[in-house]
């Protein structure tokens, strides 16, 4: 059993014009992005029959909103609790009335992790592609693809020799640096919205992870030198599709040829879209790390990230400020 929907007060509304005008013109045109009704229907399992003189559970809507304000505005959990209690364009937001109870960050937590060991964050991906979709929102020409690490610790050995580590991380090197975790591989389109995510270890090469990428794909596809082979050509060129991935040289040549390089300036152009989502995704740390141990359980927070990063790109591509 969980609260009803909470109905603001006319003292409510007078309370809540005051609240910042920015942050409220943003989170008023998300809003009318978000498909409630699809997204209370994938989370409503939880609405458990609670014990005997329990208090029943905020509304989903309540709670949802707070995990994608924890995004937007790179909150931790306490601090979620009290930009509620500070920010009238918060509260606004998820549905409280100014003198009703705010959800602590213990609710805010176990709601999460409810959210994560059920594996709602995909298909909530899912649904709100669709509805963007269905809202012209997604142009869906053309793929450009990429994949970021999402760092996990190393672990370290415990007195009988056993490890802390994450037996399902994976170490990879880049530019020099190892890192220990996970990756994200994401396809984004023209408009820069994310339309697939796939997530694996990170020692799992780049271009294993281009085919389900580009499942649907039948324009173009953009992506760096990583995912350069016979074989994707060979497949992009089966499909029809244009192939805008960045050449690399080839064994036994010595440099790219002066037309190759050329080719590369455009399509790194065009790739660099690409690169968007992971600056915004990263903005609050300068870097994702895992909140969780297992594969499982850590490809549902990025599906949360695409979910905050694409309602905060469509609105500022219906109603830009």
């Amino acid at each position: 059993m969980r609260r009803d929907a909470i109905q603001n007060s006319l003292f409510d509304s007078v309370v809540m014009s005051q609240a910042g005008r920015r942050t409220t013109e943003f989170l008023d045109r998300v809003e009318t992005l978000i498909p409630w009704d699809e997204i209370v229907a994938i989370v409503s399992f939880r609405d458990a029959p609670r014990q005997k003189g329990g208090a029943p559970g905020y509304p989903h809507k309540v709670l949802v909103r707070c995990m994608l304000l924890q995004q937007w505005y790179g909150l931790s959990d306490p601090q979620m609790e009290e930009q509620l209690r500070d920010r009238l364009s918060f509260r606004r937001f998820v549905g409280l009335g100014f003198d009703e109870a705010i959800p602590d960050e213990t609710t805010v937590c176990l709601y999460r992790k409810s959210l994560v060991d059920a594996g709602a964050w995909d298909p909530l991906f899912a649904v709100v592609n669709r509805h963007l979709d269905r809202l012209g929102v997604l142009v869906k020409q053309g793929a450009l693809v990429d994949a970021t690490i999402l760092e996990a610790p190393k672990g370290r050995k415990k007195e009988d020799e056993s490890s802390t580590r994450d037996p399902e991380a994976g170490f990879t090197k880049k530019n020099g640096k190892t890192s220990h975790g996970y990756k994200m591989h994401v396809a984004v389109d023209h408009s820069g919205l994310i339309t697939h995510k796939e997530t694996t270890a990170a020692n799992v090469h780049d271009s294993r992870k281009l085919e389900p990428l580009i499942a649907h794909e039948t324009v173009a596809v953009h992506a760096d030198s990583a995912y350069k082979s016979r074989a994707v050509d060979e497949v992009l060129a089966g499909r029809g599709i244009k192939n805008g991935i960045v050449e690399k040289r080839v064994r036994g040549q010595a440099a790219l040829s002066e037309e190759q390089k050329q080719a590369n300036r455009v399509k790194s152009k065009l790739r660099a879209r690409v690169e968007h989502p992971f600056a915004w995704i990263k903005k609050p740390f300068g870097k994702l790390m895992v909140r969780y141990r297992g594969l499982k359980k850590n490809a549902q927070h990025p599906s949360l990230l695409c979910v905050a990063y694409n309602l905060k790109r469509a609105a500022s591509m219906v109603c830009p400020v």
